[in-house]
């Protein structure tokens, strides 16, 4: 499976293309040193492939090398995805639970 995620800046996302066709994507907003992530997608077709978490894993990655913004996690799939690895834990502005408090997903 060939994923690449992709970094549109001018649009404020993240997109995942599989076999070079744009299968996902994760919206975000900047505002004073702060990333909110407000929005994930992958197409129905492609889910179950475990793509938005590859979505999501390069997506933050690419927000650690830019190394001066801190995240704030709204979209549902964000948390749960941050809320399962700790190792994004220190990417967020405030703490893991108060994400998942103010999550409104009640699955979180």
């Amino acid at each position: 499976m060939d994923t690449q995620v992709r970094h549109d800046s001018q649009n404020n996302r993240y997109e995942l293309y599989l076999e070079g066709t744009r299968v996902g994507l994760m919206d975000y907003a900047i505002e004073a040193g702060e990333i909110s992530l407000v929005h994930t997608e992958v197409n129905p077709a492609q889910q179950g492939k475990n793509l938005a978490a590859i979505l999501l894993r390069e997506s933050l990655a690419s927000i650690r090398e830019i190394g001066n913004l801190r995240v704030i996690p709204i979209c549902s799939y964000t948390v749960k995805y941050m809320e399962k690895h700790p190792e994004t834990h220190d990417l967020l502005k405030g703490s893991i639970e108060d994400a998942v408090a103010a999550c409104r997903w009640p699955g979180v």
